[in-house]
């Protein structure tokens, strides 16, 4: 696992051990960035489901300013900090142990607008729509920005979600990608 473009081009990133988080391909992860940049002028990212948190690196690389990074596993959080230290980022990135729904509520509170927000849960618990519809209702989303939802490349989730409209989806092996544009005006 490495950084694959921008400041940070070619730094190796830890993995999380164990079986329990699968890392985003680099392949995947470049698809997903030259649809929704491929770099950035500053701006927030928001890494639901950060695991090693490399989407959220990746973002910073090409120019994202800031990023707050979630995760509920204890490794994971401690791959994530190292990560960041090694790259020299931990000041441009808050992490925190909690879950989607608690951490969304926390963030509601203090009104940050996400320019992009990575949703890369578990296959097995997803809630996407969900996860969505909840930022559209606590205002978490700037004015155009971009939702990317890896899962299980069997899911089909529906072309308009809360305020977003589906831009794109891929699919690599057994995973697909779903890109949303939040245009505030759509609804379910």
């Amino acid at each position: 696992m490495r950084v694959i473009a921008g400041e940070y081009r070619g730094r190796p990133l830890t993995a999380v051990p164990g079986k329990g988080t699968r890392p985003t391909t680099d392949k995947v992860k470049e698809s997903v960035f030259n649809i929704i940049g491929p770099y950035f002028d500053g701006g927030w990212v928001l890494d639901l489901y950060a695991g090693t948190g490399g989407l959220a690196i990746e973002a910073l690389s090409r120019g994202i300013e800031r990023a707050v990074l979630i995760d509920i596993d204890p490794k994971a959080i401690a791959v994530i900090k190292k990560n960041l230290s090694s790259l020299g980022l931990s000041r441009r990135a808050e992490v925190y142990r909690n879950d989607a729904v608690r951490a969304l509520r926390a963030l509601a509170k203090r009104k940050l607008p996400f320019n992009v927000v990575m949703l890369d849960p578990p296959y097995a618990q997803q809630k996407i729509a969900e996860d969505i519809a909840r930022m559209v209702e606590y205002g978490l989303l700037a004015a155009n920005a971009w939702v990317v939802a890896e899962h299980d490349a069997s899911v089909s989730l529906p072309r308009r979600l809360a305020g977003c409209e589906l831009e794109r989806t891929a699919t690599y092996g057994d995973t697909g990608i779903s890109i949303y544009r939040f245009t505030a005006e759509g609804g379910e």
